[in-house]
Parts: structure tokens; sequence; C-alpha cells
């Protein structure tokens, strides 16, 4: 297949901008500001949908989140799990969690805390994924680039007992790196290889351990940061911007509700620092919370799943590494259009199983336009002959019929990739 994007809308060039710290968790709503997905609703079938209106100046989780079954309040210099770690900053939040930068007093070393909301969640999968890692520590290639858990408790609070997931802190996430990167929109050529190939590398070795990903996509592959001293650590996140919280009925706050909020930490990124999967998965995933132009034709037509939804999704962040922009539309993105483009992108036939259901939804046709200087931008320090490697290696992976798909170690040892 040639590198051409099926949609008219290429890209806008972002603009430079301060890079949000990357989590090395998935949450069922993407977290912001480290993501640039809007946060949805909330899934907590026990957390109330009435609540008093409150006011900060720091954007972060909603105040009534924090209750019988929600979020547990943390504060900057909170000492937990018997003063072992101590909370230095803050990294993130989602639907289900808060995600904390601190020191490990006992092993003098930074670490990230995420904690989830108390209400019994989807949390257990992933732990059961995360211990599943931490089982098979292993020399073979793709274990250096996992994130894996590095300590595990329960701290029972004002709204119930949270369990805490304690690992490595990670860096920025390659969607802020693609977005940042010199002002361009899209990473130089070695780079984008060799991030593809740590990528390809870590999903062999889950898949050869029967676990699947399942939420594979830019802004959930992370960066590696070098260790530091407190200080130096502090100087580079930045001061930690806090602003109290005000219930706008001027009702006191509760006990279970931290009296301010923290904003989220930027960090600098560095692009010779390892790259390391996030989020992982059980094989089968009943349900899964991938963006929708990540998502495999199979989670569409909610037909069984299995580990190839990560074969389509590495074919997806493969094209974005080397163009700089997804394969397919973003912008007012449905179903339709993106089974449109699917068709046109991997040049299938829609699977049999598929066609009676394809015919009930499809109401829209996708616009021929294409980016006619596609190429040539990718020429700049791509050879024609990487261009249609890369093309080849994408196409084999974004197949309609998921058995068809090539697997992970075909595509590892393509001589693209075993290229020095």
């Amino acid at each position: 297949m040639a590198l051409s994007r099926t949609s008219a809308r290429p890209r806008s060039i972002p603009s430079r901008r301060s890079l949000a710290f990357i989590v090395s968790w998935r949450a069922p709503t993407p977290l912001r500001p480290l993501f640039s997905t809007p946060i949805q609703p909330s899934q907590h079938r026990n957390l109330p949908t009435d609540w008093p209106t409150h006011s900060c100046d720091v954007d972060a989780e909603q105040l009534h989140h924090y209750c019988k079954g929600g979020y547990h309040p943390v504060h900057l210099g909170d000492s937990l799990n018997n003063g072992r770690y101590k909370i230095l900053h803050k990294l993130g939040w989602g639907g289900y969690s808060t995600v904390w930068a601190a020191r490990d007093t006992r092993n003098q070393t930074f670490v990230a805390i995420k904690i989830w909301v108390s209400e019994p969640t989807h949390n257990s999968r992933e732990l059961t994924a995360l211990r599943a890692i931490v089982t098979a520590r292993s020399n073979r290639p793709g274990y250096q680039y996992l994130m894996t858990m590095q300590d595990y408790f329960q701290i029972h609070g004002p709204n119930g007992t949270h369990d805490y997931i304690i690992t490595e802190r990670l860096g920025p996430s390659v969607a802020n790196f693609l977005d940042g990167y010199s002002g361009s929109v899209r990473l130089p050529g070695r780079l984008a290889k060799t991030i593809a190939k740590q990528t390809l590398s870590s999903l062999s070795f889950l898949h050869e351990h029967k676990i699947a990903h399942a939420d594979l996509h830019t802004r959930n592959l992370a960066f590696t940061l070098p260790t530091s001293h407190e200080q130096d650590l502090l100087q580079k996140l930045g001061e930690p911007e806090t602003a109290p919280v005000r219930q706008t009925d001027r009702q006191p706050l509760e006990p279970n509700q931290p009296i301010y909020f923290v904003r989220p930490t930027a960090y600098p990124i560095n692009p010779k620092t390892p790259l390391y999967l996030n989020q992982t998965h059980r094989l089968r995933p009943s349900t899964l919370y991938i963006p929708l132009y990540y998502r495999a034709p199979e989670i569409l037509f909610n037909n069984t799943l299995n580990h190839r939804v990560d074969l389509w999704s590495m074919g997806c962040v493969l094209f974005e590494l080397i163009t700089g922009q997804p394969p397919f539309d973003t912008f007012l993105i449905t179903p339709p259009i993106l089974v449109s483009q699917m068709l046109e992108m991997s040049g299938d036939t829609l699977p049999d199983c598929w066609q009676k259901q394809w015919y009930a939804i499809n109401s829209k046709q996708l616009s021929d336009d294409e980016d006619r200087s596609f190429q040539s931008w990718l020429e700049q320090d791509l050879s024609k002959e990487d261009i249609i490697r890369v093309g080849a290696l994408v196409g084999s992976m974004i197949r309609l019929e998921p058995s068809a798909r090539a697997s992970v170690n075909t595509v590892l040892q393509d001589a693209w990739f075993q290229a020095s």
C-alpha cells in the first residue's frame, strides 16, 4: 500500500507548547491535560449525578467524585504506606484514578503512584496484567521496554478502600512528542524507526505471554526519564501550582474532599530515552476504550476480539510515526466514515460476516481528495524505498480480516527494521 492518507484534512502543524507528562496507565476516560481528547462522562454507577457546583482556578478532576466509592483525597507532602512514599507533584487524573509523582524514601528513587477510586472497577484486570508482566520477567528482547509494577498496597480512607499501584515514573507520550518536536508534524525517519522497533519488540513479548495490549496508540507510549535528585526533579517538573476549591453555594467542603487541587505537571521531552509500552490487558478483551480512529474493524462490528486488535493498532502507530498523522481522519469521525476509510486504505473487501451490518450503518461517502505532495514531503529524509517498504508493512497489519494480519514478529523481522 502507498503511504497516503484517506482524508482530505491533513493534521495542521501544531504550535510549540509545553508538553504534558504522560502517566503509565490508561484510565477508561482520557486524562487531562495529559491527553488532548476531552474527558468523558464518568461511568461510576454509584457516584452522584447531582452535586453542588464548585470553582477552582486549576483544571482538575470533578469535586463531586470525592465521595463514597470515589477518589481518595491527596495533598502535596502526604506520606503513604507507613511513610515510604512522599507525594511531590501531580501527574494526571482520569475517570477512575489520580496519578502522582512521589519519592520512595526506602530506595531513594522517584516513582509514579496511581490511586484508584474505591468503587470496584476493571482495575483488577490491569492489576492482573501488571502482575503477569512481573511474573514473566525475562531477558528476552522487549521486556526492557515494558512499564512494570514496583509495589502494590491498599489504603483505607474516608471514601473507602483504594488500590495503589507503584511504577517507575515515565516521561511524555509519543503523541506529545509528535506535537512538539521542533514545531514540525513528524519525527525524523531514524527516530521514528527506533520508536517503532521498540514498540514492536515489547508487543512481541506481551503476545508471547498471552497478554494483549488492547489500547495501543501514540498517547499510550511514553518515554523514560533519567534519574535525578528531588530538587532536580522538582526543578524540571516546576513548582506545583495549587488553587483552593470553593463551593459556590458557600457551604464548607466535606472532610472527604481535598482543600485544593493541583495542576498536573508538564515535562520537557528527551528524544534519546527508550520507549515503554503503556497499559496492558488480558487476551480477548470484552470492552475497549481505544480512540475511535485507532480501533480495529472487529471492534466497530462488535465481533469477537483477540490479540490481533494490537496488530491493527500497530499498523496505525507505524503510519503515524512515519508520517506524523494518523492513517484515518480524526476530525468529526464517525464509524461509517471510518469503515469507508478502512476499505480504501486496506484495499480489502469487507468480510461476509460484516456485510449485513455494514449496509445497515453505511450512510456516507468518502471524499477522494488527497494531498498530492504527501510523498515528496516524506522524501525529505526517507528514501523512496523506505516509503514503499513502510507502506507495505502498514498494509500487512491493516487488514480487515484479523487472521490475515502480519504478526508482530513477522514485521519485526522485516529487512527494513533489521537494517541499521
